[in-house]
C-alpha cells in the first residue's frame, strides 16, 4: 500500500512539454469536489460533468477520471498525508505529489509559491502506519466486518487487490463465434489480448481500448463482462430447450450469457423491477442474436406475474442486489457511500428475493444465489438462513459444477472469488437444488 511511483501514460506525455494546464486542473478539482459529496455514484457524477463540459477532449477526460478514481481508492491514506480537512484542490495536489510521484517542477504554473512549499512538505512527510483500516484505505466499519473472515494480513492483501484498477474483460458470445476466432481478430487489429484464466468464454485485454465501434462488438460477437461474473453463468449451467429465469436481470449481462449457452432455444425470462434497465437489454439481445429472451417488468418479488412461473423453471439465477463491495476496483466510491444500516437493509431484501425466486424452481431444478459482495452476512448468512427454512433444497458443489465445464478452480462447495487471489471482482455464489420429490 505504498505510494505509487509509476506515472500514467498521459502524464508522461504531458510532463515532456510541461505541466497540465491550469484550466484542466480546475476541471479536475470541480469534478472531484462533486464526487466527494457522495450523493451519487462517481461514474454518474463524472458523466454529468463531461456532458456539461463537452470541450474536454478524450485525453483530458481520461486525466480527470484517473485522478478522481485514484483519490477515491486511496482517500484515507491521502487525507492522512494532506490533512483530514484537505480541500479537493489540496487532495489533488497531494495525489499528484505522492500518489503519482510528480517532481516539484511539474507544479510550476499550477500552484502558488505558498502551495509549492506545502507540496514540498507533503512530499517529505512520512505519516505513521495508522490503524488497520487506514492502512487498508477502507472505512472502520468495513474492516470490522472483514477481519473475522480474513484476519489482519488477509484484509491488507484483499484491500491491496481492491485498490488497484480492474482490467478489461470480454465474454465471447459462443452462440456466434469462439474465443480463438475473436483473439485472432483482435490480434490482427493490433489489440493485445489473451485467453482468461478461469472462464472458457473470457478474454482479458492488455489495455483498455475503446471497443464500442469494433466490428465484433457491433455484430454481437463479444460483450464486456468481468471474468468472475462469467463464472456465475457457468454455475447456472443452462441447457438447450430449458426454461430459465434470471430473477434480477438488470441490464442483462448474465442474461445474454445464459441465452448464448442455451443456443437461443427454450425460454429465458429476464426479470427486473426497473423498466429503464430492461429497456437497455433489448438492443443488446438483438445484437447478440438471441430470440429466446423474454424481458418481464415486475413491481417487486411478490408480483402476481411470478405465480404463472411457480414450480416450472429448470434453473433460476438470483444475482441479488447487494452492497457491491466486491466491485471496489471499478467503483471505489462505494466503500465511502455504503453503511452498516444499508447492508442490514440489503440482507433483509436478499432473503425475501431468494425465497420468492425459489418458488419458481421445479422439483429437481437448480437455484443459484450470487452477489458481488464480500460480506458474510450477505453471502453465506443468507444462504444458511434459506436452507434452514427450506429443507426441500440441498446444496451442490460449485467446484464440481465448474470442473465439469473445464474450469479448474478450487472453490469448495460455495464460490468465493477475490481480486487479490483470482484477479476478478469479488463474487460469491451458492448452487442449490430442489429435491426431485419436493
Amino acid at each position: 500500500m505504498d505510494d505509487k511511483k509509476r506515472k500514467p501514460a498521459q502524464q508522461r506525455e504531458k510532463t515532456a512539454e510541461g505541466p497540465v494546464s491550469r484550466a484542466l486542473f480546475i476541471q479536475a478539482t470541480q469534478a472531484l469536489g462533486a464526487v466527494l459529496s457522495f450523493e451519487h455514484p462517481a461514474d454518474a457524477v463524472l458523466s454529468r460533468h463531461f456532458r456539461e463540459h463537452r470541450a474536454l477532449g478524450h485525453r483530458d477526460r481520461a486525466f480527470v477520471a484517473e485522478a478522481v478514481y485514484g483519490i477515491l481508492r486511496r482517500l484515507r491514506w491521502l487525507r492522512r498525508v494532506a490533512g483530514e480537512r484537505a480541500t479537493p484542490r489540496e487532495l489533488l495536489l497531494a495525489w499528484f505529489a505522492r500518489g503519482e510521484g510528480w517532481p516539484m517542477r511539474a507544479f510550476e504554473g499550477l500552484a502558488s509559491a505558498t502551495e509549492r512549499d506545502w507540496i514540498a512538505g507533503v512530499k517529505a512527510a512520512a505519516p505513521d502506519a495508522g490503524t488497520l483500516a487506514e492502512r487498508a484505505d477502507l472505512p472502520d466499519w468495513l474492516v470490522e466486518r472483514l477481519l473475522p473472515q480474513y484476519g489482519e494480513a488477509g484484509v491488507l492483501a484483499l484491500a491491496h487487490g481492491l485498490n488497484r484498477p480492474a482490467p478489461l474483460d470480454l465474454r465471447v458470445n459462443i452462440g456466434k463465434t469462439d474465443r480463438e476466432a475473436v483473439l485472432e481478430r483482435l490480434a490482427a487489429d493490433g489489440i493485445a489480448a489473451a485467453a482468461g484464466r478461469h472462464s472458457p468464454q473470457a478474454i482479458r485485454l492488455a489495455g483498455k481500448p475503446a471497443l464500442q465501434k469494433h466490428p465484433l462488438f457491433l455484430d454481437g460477437s463479444f460483450e464486456v463482462q468481468d471474468e468472475g461474473s462469467q463464472l456465475l453463468g457457468l454455475l447456472v449451467q443452462p441447457r438447450r430447450g430449458e426454461m430459465v429465469v434470471d430473477f434480477c436481470a438488470g441490464a442483462g449481462g448474465k442474461t445474454l450469457q445464459l441465452g448464448a449457452m442455451m443456443r437461443s432455444t427454450g425460454r429465458l425470462y429476464a426479470l427486473d423491477v426497473s423498466d429503464k434497465r430492461l429497456a437497455k437489454l433489448k438492443p443488446r439481445m438483438a445484437r447478440a442474436g438471441l430470440s429466446n429472451v423474454h424481458p418481464v417488468l415486475i413491481a417487486h418479488e411478490k408480483d402476481a406475474k411470478l405465480k404463472r412461473m411457480a414450480g416450472k423453471a429448470d434453473r433460476v439465477l438470483v444475482d441479488a442486489p447487494c452492497s457491491g463491495l466486491g466491485t471496489l476496483r471499478r467503483n471505489p466510491d462505494l466503500k465511502w457511500r455504503q453503511s452498516p444500516a444499508a447492508v442490514e437493509e440489503m440482507v433483509a431484501k436478499q432473503g425475501a428475493i431468494l425465497d420468492a425466486a425459489a418458488r419458481l424452481v421445479r422439483p429437481g431444478g437448480r437455484l443459484v444465489y450470487a452477489t458481488c459482495s464480500l460480506l458474510a452476512e450477505e453471502n453465506d448468512g443468507v444462504v444458511d438462513a434459506f436452507l434452514a427454512a427450506h429443507p426441500e433444497f440441498h446444496p451442490l458443489s460449485a467446484q464440481e459444477s465448474l470442473d465439469k465445464q473445464g474450469v479448474a478452480l478450487e472453490t469448495g462447495e460455495r464460490l468465493h472469488l477475490l481480486p487479490h487471489v483470482h484477479d476478478t471482482d469479488g463474487f460469491f455464489a451458492a448452487v442449490l437444488e430442489r429435491d426431485a420429490q419436493a
